[in-house]
């Protein structure tokens, strides 16, 4: 059965493959596995069909025969346990992609949507200078951690993986700060996934849903 993801209608990222169903997009291409999109608008996610698949009202959700699943961790891991091509076959080197999996939702990604708040929200705020450079600092004590562990490594933990997908889905998120070019082991690490033709024909995709709604506006 074809699994069917959704992502927004009019994705508010310009375009640039931030909006989170691109990370289940990526899994999939890796896998070799079809999907279908279904499109919903900010109003539809808070009604209560949306609600009924994803109860916090956002996107990506994945639907699969009677299976529905949210959060974009939950759901690449269950691509990855299902398909070959994004977890090892070792037990140990299996164990470990995982734990990067982990890594990268809970430990890497907390301090940098606290700075994308920081910039987007809270910039006009008359305590936002003095707080930058706190939040700032927050993010650069991760990336100076990820990056000692990198190392000259192509990737985290010997071939790609799904800790890859997602670390490098996290990092994304800092290109426009300009703070990822200050690692620059951490930001060839994402040039490199950008390469891979998975995360190309993902991107692709969720590219067109952007370009067609900004047509559908003119």
């Amino acid at each position: 059965m074809t699994p069917i993801i959704t992502a927004f209608e009019r994705p508010p990222d310009g375009g640039r493959g931030l909006a989170r169903d691109m990370r289940v997009r990526w899994a999939l291409e890796e896998v070799g596995q079809p999907y279908d999109v279904r499109l919903v608008s900010f109003t539809e996610m808070k009604e209560p069909a949306h609600l009924a698949l994803h109860p916090f009202g956002q996107i990506p959700t994945y639907e699969e025969g009677d299976l529905g699943l949210f959060e974009t961790g939950a759901i690449v891991f269950h691509i990855a346990e299902r398909h070959a091509g994004l977890l090892p076959d070792d037990a140990n080197a299996r164990a470990r992609a995982i734990t990067w999996m982990f890594a990268a939702l809970s430990t890497v990604e907390p301090p940098i949507l606290e700075l994308g708040t920081a910039r987007l929200l809270e910039g006009d705020k008359p305590w936002s200078e003095q707080r930058m450079p706190l939040v700032e600092d927050r993010v650069r004590d991760r990336l100076g951690q990820l990056s000692a562990r990198l190392g000259d490594a192509d990737w985290l933990d010997g071939g790609f993986s799904a800790g890859d997908l997602m670390m490098a889905s996290v990092l994304l998120r800092l290109r426009l700060s300009g703070i990822l070019d200050e690692y620059p082991n951490l930001s060839a690490y994402v040039a490199r996934g950008e390469a891979r033709p998975a995360y190309k024909r993902a991107f692709d995709a969720q590219l067109a849903v952007f370009e067609a709604s900004t047509a559908g506006r003119r």
